[in-house]
C-alpha cells in the first residue's frame, strides 16, 4: 500500500514570496490611499496616488525579491562548484565527510560506507548537496520565480482597496475602506496560514493588527498635513 502523506516544504520557495507581496501591497496601497483620503484629496487624486503605489511597489518588490534571493542562489552555486572541485580532487576524503555525516545520525559505520559508496555512485554532487550542505530541489533559492510572485501578488493586494475607492460613497470612503482592508487582511492572514500549515488565529490577528496600525497613522499624517495646507 502506497503511504502518502502532505508536506508543505515544496510551498517555501513561492509561498514567503506570495505571502509578503500580497500582504505588502494590500497594506500599503490602503495605508497610502487612506491617508491621501484623510488629506481632504479628491476621489481622482487618490486613484491616482494609489494607481502609483501599486506600480511602484510591485517593481519594487519584483526588484527587491531578484537582488535578495540571486544573492541566495550565487552562495548556493559557490558552495555547489567548490564541492564539485572537491569532489574531482579528494573523493577519499568526500567520501569519508559522507560517511561520517551518516555515523553522526546513528547509521553504524560499516553500513554508512556502504551507503556513501552507493549514494556517491549515484550522484555524488547531489548526495553532498543535500546531506552536506542541505541543499536540495524544494529549497535551493529561484530568483525569477520569486520576483514575479511578489510583483503579481503585490498587484492583485494593492488593486483591492483602489476598488473599494471607486465604489465607495464619498461619505464613507475613510471608514468603508479601512473596514473592507481589515476583512480582507483577516482572509488574507488566514488564507496563508493554512497554506503554509499554521495557525489560522495566529496568522489573522498578526495581520491585521498591523495593517490597522500601518492605516490609523497614515491616516493620522494626511489628517495633519491636509489641515496644514
Amino acid at each position: 500500500m502506497r503511504h502518502r502523506e502532505l508536506h508543505r516544504a515544496s510551498r517555501i520557495g513561492w509561498l514567503r514570496a506570495a505571502v509578503l507581496g500580497a500582504n505588502d501591497g494590500l497594506i500599503s496601497t490602503a495605508s497610502l490611499v487612506v491617508g491621501v483620503a484623510a488629506s481632504a484629496a479628491t476621489r481622482s487624486e487618490v486613484m491616482v496616488a494609489g494607481v502609483a503605489g501599486l506600480v511602484a511597489g510591485a517593481l519594487s518588490m519584483a526588484a527587491g525579491e531578484y537582488v535578495s534571493v540571486s544573492s541566495q542562489s550565487d552562495t548556493e552555486e559557490a558552495d555547489l562548484a567548490r564541492e564539485r572541485k572537491e569532489l574531482a580532487t579528494d573523493p577519499e576524503s568526500e567520501h569519508a565527510e559522507l560517511a561520517n555525516i551518516y555515523v553522526s545520525r546513528g547509521v553504524e559505520p560499516g553500513l554508512a560506507d556502504q551507503v556513501a559508496t552507493q549514494m556517491m555512485a549515484k550522484d555524488a554532487l547531489g548526495a553532498h548537496a543535500r546531506d552536506e550542505l542541505g541543499m536540495s530541489d524544494i529549497t535551493m533559492a529561484k530568483p525569477l520565480q520569486a520576483a514575479w510572485a511578489s510583483a503579481a501578488t503585490f498587484a492583485s493586494g494593492a488593486v483591492l482597496p483602489l476598488i473599494a475607492v471607486m465604489l465607495l460613497p464619498t461619505a464613507y470612503l475613510l471608514p468603508g475602506l479601512g473596514l473592507i482592508v481589515l476583512v480582507l487582511l483577516a482572509l488574507l492572514g488566514g488564507l496563508a496560514a493554512r497554506t503554509g500549515g499554521a495557525p489560522m488565529g495566529k496568522g489573522i490577528l498578526r495581520v491585521t493588527f498591523w495593517g490597522l496600525v500601518a492605516m490609523a497613522v497614515t491616516a493620522g499624517v494626511g489628517r495633519l498635513f491636509g489641515a496644514v495646507a
